[in-house]
């Protein structure tokens, strides 16, 4: 699964080529299996706001003000998993964090008791 940066105006296109709407995240994304390369125009662009990758910040859009809300703890994800578990996907973008600080936290005291 592949996210997608699609504005409004172009959601039918999107659609239209087989992109699907993901309610929980409120973004268009390319199923596993669908060729990425007609949906170019809409991949995220590296280092560009919002972008996430490497460093993980990632602006979001809050869906009731329609503005972009920059967080020092946003990160996003483009697949599924619990960022207090390792994840060796996620363990580049986590590194030198405030969750990476938490989750080393978690396997001490866990390790405790």
């Amino acid at each position: 699964m592949q996210f997608l940066d699609v504005p409004y105006a172009d959601k039918d296109g999107a659609k239209a080529l087989g992109a699907r709407w993901n309610p929980t995240r409120k973004r268009w994304y390319v199923p596993d299996g669908v060729a990425v390369e007609p949906f170019a125009k809409w991949l995220p662009k590296a280092g560009a706001a919002g972008a996430g990758g490497a460093g993980g910040v990632k602006a979001r859009v809050d869906a009731y003000a329609a503005k972009i809300v920059t967080g020092a703890h946003c990160f996003d994800y483009t697949h599924d998993c619990n960022p207090f578990e390792p994840c060796t996907v996620c363990e580049a973008a986590l590194a030198g964090t405030d969750w990476a600080a938490a989750r080393s936290r978690l396997a001490e005291l866990k390790a405790k008791s």
